[in-house]
């Protein structure tokens, strides 16, 4: 693997924290050879298929690996490429999605396909303030998809590797803000093959997670995730369900499956409605046949 950067050797300040090269090196060291010993292997980071690293970056957002790796195989085969996904019927996109959760997510990555084919002739662009544009792409996703399909220098902060730097650097600090820990994200990065770099950081991540009492909870954006069963987001995935069994479907039929109240329903129908993920068309709900 790499060895990291070459810095200069005078002290660097990063948000108040003082950093020289051996500091750094030393760091970077530590992090690349746990990768070395006992880095994860993922299909998503055998390839640097810009679609496919799409793909997996969405897939990954706000769910865990294992649960990513059966889906992500059976996705790509079925759509596997710009082209495909974009002109494939979203109900069959949806099929193919269900376990992931997160519905949207789904919506998003096929208008994502669309725009790369109406606007840049089926080639993602390499520039994350372009990808940042994408449906359902915030900023630090569009600097990991760079950073991987491209091997683009970029700097982002996710849970795995906000952990490493809380860890690492904020030892006895709680409430810690991201925006003192990207100036040494950017600091450590090794500009010469960040796309390792970042697998190796969060690698490094997940394991101090199981050694150490979560670190992420120290962040300033820690939030636990509310509980998923008799959530709106569980109705929400019952609705979509139930619509991939039976194409069309009425707000008492939806009612008599679901056994939930009324006002519940119709309100979680008009927000699905509102976000295109479902269609009511002579009060028969239905999943849209095209974005």
């Amino acid at each position: 693997m790499p060895n990291g950067l070459s810095i200069r050797s005078k002290k660097i300040p990063a948000n108040n924290i003082l950093l020289n090269a051996h500091q750094i090196a030393s760091f970077q060291k530590t992090i690349w050879d746990y990768f070395n010993e006992q880095g994860r292997s993922f299909s998503w980071r055998q390839t640097k298929n810009p679609y496919h690293i799409v793909v997996s970056e969405v897939m990954l957002q706000q769910t865990q690996t294992f649960r990513v790796a059966p889906k992500y195989e059976q996705f790509i085969l079925a759509f596997p490429d710009f082209q495909t996904l974009a002109t494939t019927p979203f109900s069959e996109v949806l099929r193919f999605w269900k376990g992931l959760g997160y519905n949207r997510r789904a919506l998003n990555l096929q208008k994502l396909a669309l725009e790369v084919m109406h606007k840049f002739g089926g080639i993602l662009p390499n520039n994350p303030e372009i990808v940042d544009e994408f449906p359902g792409i915030g900023p630090a996703t569009a600097s990991s998809i760079c950073a991987f399909a491209f091997n683009e220098p970029t700097v982002f902060i996710e849970t795995n590797i906000r952990a490493v730097y809380i860890h690492f650097f904020f030892q006895g600090r709680d409430n810690v803000h991201d925006n003192e820990i990207r100036p040494l994200v950017d600091l450590t990065l090794d500009k010469e093959n960040p796309r390792l770099w970042y697998y190796a950081l969060m690698d490094y991540g997940v394991m101090l997670k199981k050694t150490y009492p979560n670190p992420s909870r120290k962040s300033a954006h820690h939030t636990t995730q509310s509980k998923f069963e008799g959530s709106d987001r569980q109705i929400r995935g019952m609705i979509l369900q139930a619509l991939l069994e039976s194409p069309k479907l009425s707000f008492d039929q939806l009612a008599s499956i679901l056994d939930r109240e009324s006002s519940r329903i119709e309100k979680i129908l008009y927000e699905l409605c509102k976000e295109k993920l479902i269609e009511n068309n002579s009060n028969l709900f239905s999943l849209p046949g095209r974005v």
